[in-house]
């Protein structure tokens, strides 16, 4: 059903269909409200606009190159190839890295008489009102320009409507697949398995595409163009090589792509429509109640999980436990978990196991490549994990929003806060850490070097909790008040991959010197690395919650601001 809406109070006055167009002039009008008043926010803006320009233009060239050569030889390759790259970002990236815009945030729309048809149309809409669509859009467009190129205007109006159909395919995947799993993460029944799940899928893409293109290494460019060819009847490049197919004589063909992109973004829509529907309404179900355990210890230890039994019953050890419970139960802090452990594990293993060769994972170069590893080359691969994993918390007062000013009045000073913090993240990062030095180390055919690797690892990570104390608490942003654990606010999506790259940069240079130490004490520093870099992380950590917690004390009424969602 559509909403009537009347435009006056008069009995007689007349009635409006919600349509999109009104969903688009909603968000619109958000998004300057939220600028208002807020330099900062123009200025991300602005540099994201940028940033997708280049974008665009780059792509742009690099879509158009078989046109520009007059070469179309490659021209389904590039399509194929570049489009489903495209489809692949649009469907991961929102997951592990930038997050999806939501600046129309659906939970708000849950009252009103609006049909799942109009919601659905209407959020579309909104979401192709965004930099990377506009960007995406640009870049995609040099396909037009290889299509005309090479087959005149027809095979161009071909491929015109083929890059609007892949972008919408873009748009719907990316929102289907982040609403699907935020609706998994908040059912307390089976987010414990979405979370394992997510993990193992996402930890696979990673050897899959190290043999993947280790086989390409070895392949022509003749069979790399069959590939392409197949792979441009799925929708990952149907919609791309549509026009490319007219222009070299395939008309049948081009109906047939256009018929799969509908057919596959009819079912996604079908199925962001589903999800969506159950995250409004909250139909994912809590499961069965708990059963409380007994009394012993009183109401107040049962507040505390068990991770966190060891600590006092005292304001740190309230915070410890509080923190701790939304770490595991929190679908935003979960969803980040897990890509601290995804990356822990690829990332070593990449660098130090395939010595970063591709080529390494064929015959007995996986041997090679491990043997060759030296101590430098596991420090600077810990460094990298280390800093990821305490980038997480660059904006930790985020996750709270307006709930932080519950610590506001009850005037928790900053250092046992941010303490606090790091105490109960550290209960599930440092078990993780422990985990991929071991496995890195007996993958190394190399027990002697777990003090190695934990030790940088340690190191790492406390010096990245001292930076990423004071990002905290100076460059903290609001995130929008919704169960999908992807969703970022317009804007927001570039300052967390903005604030996550200055956090790794400046972690990695405070991390420098256990590289250092590595390449200068030869064999000592086996011994060396694990007492010494415990040593320098933990104090780190303490030393950035005592400096960013004076920070903290200063500007607690302008930080609870800032991290408030704005209506």
């Amino acid at each position: 059903m559509a909403v009537a809406v009347r435009t006056d109070a008069g009995p007689t006055a007349p009635v409006r269909t919600v349509s999109a167009r009104h969903f688009v002039r909603l968000k619109l009008r958000v998004m300057g409200n939220s600028f208002r008043g807020q330099g900062w926010r123009i200025a991300l803006f602005i540099g994201g606009a940028l940033l997708g320009l280049w974008f665009a233009v780059s792509g742009f060239f690099l879509f158009a190159l078989p046109g520009l050569t007059g070469d179309g030889r490659y021209a389904v390759l590039v399509g194929a190839a570049g489009g489903g790259l495209l489809v692949l970002g649009w469907l991961l990236l929102p997951l592990v890295f930038f997050g999806v815009d939501e600046t129309l945030d659906p939970a708000r729309f849950a009252l009103l008489p609006l049909s799942r048809r109009t919601l659905v149309t209407g959020l579309f809409a909104a979401a192709l009102l965004s930099v990377p669509v506009l960007a995406v859009l640009v870049a995609t467009f040099g396909l037009v320009l290889t299509s005309w190129s090479l087959g005149g205007w027809s095979a161009g109006l071909v491929a015109v409507v083929g890059v609007v159909a892949g972008l919408l395919l873009c748009v719907a995947a990316s929102r289907a697949v982040t609403s699907a799993f935020a609706t998994m993460l908040r059912s307390r029944r089976v987010r414990d398995l979405a979370a394992v799940l997510l993990a193992v899928v996402a930890a696979l893409l990673g050897p899959l595409q190290i043999f993947g293109l280790a086989a390409l290494q070895e392949t022509d460019w003749t069979r790399l163009t069959g590939a392409a060819t197949v792979i441009g009847w799925t929708p990952l490049g149907a919609p791309w090589t549509a026009g490319i197919d007219v222009a070299q004589g395939r008309v049948w063909a081009a109906p047939v792509k256009l018929l799969i992109t509908v057919v596959a973004l009819g079912a996604l829509l079908a199925w962001w429509s589903r999800s969506l529907e159950s995250a409004m309404v909250g139909a994912a179900s809590a499961g069965k109640a708990p059963t409380r355990r007994g009394a012993a210890g009183g109401a107040v230890a049962q507040l505390f999980p068990r991770a966190t039994g060891w600590a006092r019953r005292d304001r740190f050890g309230a915070l410890v436990a509080r923190e701790a419970r939304y770490w595991w139960r929190d679908a935003r802090r979960r969803a980040n978990l897990i890509t601290i452990a995804v990356v822990g594990i690829f990332v070593p293993v990449f660098v130090n196991v395939t010595g970063g060769d591709f080529a390494a994972m064929e015959g007995g170069g996986l041997t090679a490549a491990a043997s060759d590893s030296s101590p430098v080359v596991v420090s600077i691969s810990m460094v990298l994990v280390g800093v990821l994993a305490a980038a997480t918390l660059a904006n930790q007062f985020g996750f709270d929003g307006s709930a932080y000013a519950a610590n506001v009045v009850a005037g928790v000073p900053g250092r046992v806060e941010l303490r606090a913090r790091m105490t109960a993240f550290s209960l599930y990062v440092l078990p993780m850490l422990a985990f991929v030095s071991v496995v890195l180390s007996v993958l190394l055919s190399r027990p002697g070097w777990i003090g190695l690797t934990f030790g940088s690892l340690v190191a790492t990570y406390g010096a990245g909790l001292a930076v990423n104390s004071f990002v905290s608490v100076l460059g903290a942003y609001s995130l929008p008040e919704t169960s999908n654990p992807f969703a970022m606010n317009s804007g927001a999506g570039l300052t967390k991959g903005l604030l996550t790259l200055v956090t790794m940069l400046v972690s990695a240079v405070a991390a420098v010197p256990m590289v250092v130490a590595a390449a200068l004490l030869g064999d000592a520093w086996l011994w060396l690395a694990l007492p010494v870099g415990t040593a320098y992380g933990s104090g780190a950590a303490l030393l950035g919650a005592y400096l960013a917690g004076d920070v903290l004390d200063r500007r607690l009424p302008e930080l609870l601001a800032t991290i408030t969602p704005r209506r």
